[in-house]
């Protein structure tokens, strides 16, 4: 097994000129783009739908249904399933975006893929976004989608092998919630969780705010925005409901930890594995050279490496 922190992973050539590549045309196509905060986040998140800017419509998926719970506050929450026929387990995905931006449908192709590669029904949670509706509003909806899941998966699904997973924000949400359905309701119960660059430090790790202001996906003044609007009136941001990596970690289920090294958050998921660790949990570490935020939505070589390392995870702890 290749030592996680061997250096070579993080020096300039051991990127692959694919990799750099892509780098470069993220660059290119994201610079010009107006931020978010200024046209307004349901302007960008219309404009993401219709197609408008770097990136084309997403591609959504004929076997994708919805069912609707209720959530902590009465609201109604989505849950965006997409099911093989007899699941061997049920993986309850949470979506990236910065708390802002992302949504459930957005990315069919990659919930399809689980579906079909691990055997296991995908329920992705339409939490409320920022800043309509800052924190707690999307913790309490991914909550209360798992504790919907743990009390209805095995009538739902004929399965309560639970995973958990997510991308960035939605890997911020996951942790959160594996700890709040320890803390608020003793349950230990999930079998794995895939951590995918995720956010764990929102007072900012060194990372964050050494990274600068080169547009390639995720820059320090994007971080900064999100925060503000996720958690526009929370001054300690440090808290563990707020920020996991300050968090009592012991007693949680193993853990995959993805990122790359291009990528803003990078800090964020080293720590997180090494405390995950430290709190005596089983934990994998996974470490793409060049990979820049998001890097797993995109086609290239490290998304189909990663995307193969994730199911042959989740495979393993669903059995």
């Amino acid at each position: 097994m290749t030592n996680p922190f061997d250096p070579a992973l993080f020096r300039p050539d051991a990127i692959s000129d694919d990799t750099a590549k892509l780098n470069e045309q993220l660059v290119g196509l994201l610079t010009p783009l107006p931020e978010w905060w200024v046209v307004g986040a349901e302007v960008t998140r219309d404009a993401r739908r219709r197609g408008d800017g770097p990136f084309p419509v997403a591609v959504k998926s004929p076997r994708a249904r919805t069912i609707t719970i209720t959530g902590k506050d009465g609201n109604e929450i989505p849950l965006r399933v997409i099911a093989p026929a007899n699941p061997r387990g049920v993986y309850l995905h949470i979506h990236g975006g910065g708390w802002v931006l992302g949504a459930s449908d957005l990315q069919d192709p990659m919930l399809e893929r689980i579906a079909d590669n691990t055997g296991q029904a995908v329920v992705s949670v339409e939490y409320r976004l920022a800043p309509e509706h800052p924190y707690p509003a999307g913790p309490d909806d991914c909550e209360a989608a798992a504790v919907w899941l743990i009390n209805n998966a095995k009538k739902e699904f004929g399965t309560d092998a639970i995973t958990t997973g997510g991308e960035s924000a939605g890997g911020h949400l996951t942790a959160v919630t594996i700890l709040r359905m320890r803390d608020r309701y003793g349950y230990t119960g999930f079998r794995g969780a895939n951590l995918v660059y995720g956010a764990f430090d929102l007072a900012m790790t060194p990372s964050q705010r050494a990274f600068g202001n080169r547009r390639l996906v995720l820059r320090t003044i994007d971080m900064q925005q999100f925060y503000n609007a996720f958690l526009p009136t929370v001054e300690d941001r440090r808290t563990p409901d707020i920020s996991p990596l300050y968090a009592d970690l012991k007693g949680l289920c193993p853990a995959l930890f993805s990122v790359g090294t291009s990528d803003a958050l990078l800090d964020d998921t080293l720590f997180m594995y090494a405390r995950w660790i430290a709190a005596g949990n089983e934990a994998d570490l996974e470490i793409y050279p060049g990979g820049a935020h998001g890097f797993t939505l995109f086609p290239n070589a490290l998304s189909t490496q990663a995307s193969a390392r994730m199911d042959t995870f989740l495979n393993g702890v669903i059995a």
